[in-house]
């Protein structure tokens, strides 16, 4: 019999030989392995003043001023599609008649205009309005855009349940165009303090605060500076599935301040 120790010593050494005329069969053939060179080391982020001590103050939130319930507006089967758009609007002027900034503000003109839809549709400044799921409850929501002077826009979501209308959105800009994709609604703004760049704000259903909050900013540039003005074309709505009303609601004329 053979030391134990004498015959691990061989078989280490003939796979050693074996390993070794393999490798460079494999070197010594076309298309073998070839080295790739030295693997770049990662670099992970740098955290910068580490010592600075965390904030006190938590963050704003933005879905606590922007849900509000609409007075007086019914939905029944919580259908918006039951409800008169231009009525909607009606019910939140009425409820804050005096009321010129923050989520519920309208120029006072604007506010006068939206009253007399029902006499004057040719100035109606409330745009047609288009439905979609926003939500992902499987419904439909409404939503509703008012023009304002200076080529603003006031864009305005609303949610059925519960028998009536929840307002969930609500802003005023100088808006470019309003966009859906897929569940986002997303806003494109000129900006009047960049030349050739522009806003793009995706708003998006947040369950927990349950409203539309802006989720993505963007600034991107649409054309060279100095390339002569800067113009805001007339703002629109885009959808790929539009459900209008039973008949759209007319473009006023430009107001004026």
């Amino acid at each position: 019999m053979r030391p134990r120790g004498v015959r691990s010593a061989a078989g280490v050494a003939l796979c050693a030989l074996g390993l070794a005329l393999v490798l460079t069969g494999c070197h010594g053939r076309e298309g073998g392995l070839k080295s790739a060179g030295p693997t770049p080391t990662a670099v992970g982020p740098v955290r910068l003043w580490p010592d600075l001590p965390p904030a006190t103050n938590p963050p704003i939130d933005y879905g606590e001023s922007d849900t509000q319930r609409v007075p007086g507006i019914e939905a029944p089967d919580n259908d918006v599609h039951a409800v008169d758009a231009v009525a909607v609007v009606q019910a939140e002027v009425r409820a804050h008649p005096d009321t010129h900034t923050g989520t519920d503000g309208l120029y006072e003109q604007t506010a006068r205009a939206i009253e007399a839809c029902g006499t004057a549709p040719a100035a109606c400044p409330i745009l047609r309005p288009y439905y979609h799921d926003l939500t992902g409850n499987g419904r439909d929501e409404l939503i509703v855009g008012i023009r304002m002077p200076d080529q603003q826009v006031g864009v305005r979501v609303y949610l059925a349940e519960n028998g009536g209308l929840t307002r969930i959105m609500s802003t005023v800009d100088q808006v470019i165009s309003v966009e859906l994709a897929g569940r986002d609604l997303i806003l494109r703004v000129g900006s009047a303090g960049i030349p050739g760049y522009e806003y793009r704000t995706a708003w998006t259903w947040d369950e927990q605060q349950g409203s539309m909050l802006p989720t993505r900013d963007e600034i991107v540039r649409v054309k060279p500076p100095g390339t002569g003005p800067s113009t805001v074309p007339a703002p629109h709505l885009v959808s790929p599935t539009p459900t209008p009303t039973d008949g759209p609601a007319p473009v006023p004329p430009e107001a004026t301040p």
